[in-house]
């Protein structure tokens, strides 16, 4: 059986959009950095966490290999586990966010996108899994 390379097909349409994330988290937490970081040093400093796990997200998912592959499984991994902990936190220390983050509430700011991009990631990322680990080949 033929892999799909992670980076084909449904692969693109997946870096485009952790592209477009790592964009729009970026330009939020310098945003907030530069105006408001007094306001909520923590949520602006998991935004700006949470931008540069997309950025890496969106280089890795979009480069081939194994080594891209299993950086692609860390950063989303830490993408899943960031949406879960800081979901769960916003709603039980919302006194701890005054202002949201990317993540909180499960991503209900950007329509709990956050919350699906990773589980989407990770089901991308075991399809396109070699058994061997270290090869994946495109479908042409």
């Amino acid at each position: 059986m033929v892999q799909q390379a992670k980076n084909s097909g449904f692969g693109r349409l997946l870096v485009v959009i952790y592209a477009v994330f790592s964009l729009s988290a970026t330009a939020r937490a310098l945003y907030q950095v530069i105006r408001k970081f007094d306001e909520a040093p923590l949520s602006i400093s998991l935004s700006a966490l949470s931008a540069l796990i997309y950025i890496v997200a969106t280089v890795a998912l979009a480069k081939k290999g194994s080594s891209a592959w299993k950086l692609s499984l860390a950063a989303v991994s830490a993408e899943m586990v960031g949406v879960l902990l800081i979901g769960v936190f916003s709603y039980i220390r919302p006194d701890l966010f005054e202002l949201p983050s990317v993540w909180s509430h499960f991503g209900s700011g950007y329509g709990y996108i956050p919350l699906l991009l990773p589980m989407v990631g990770l089901w991308w990322l075991n399809r396109t899994r070699s058994h061997s680990g270290s090869r994946v080949t495109a479908e042409h």
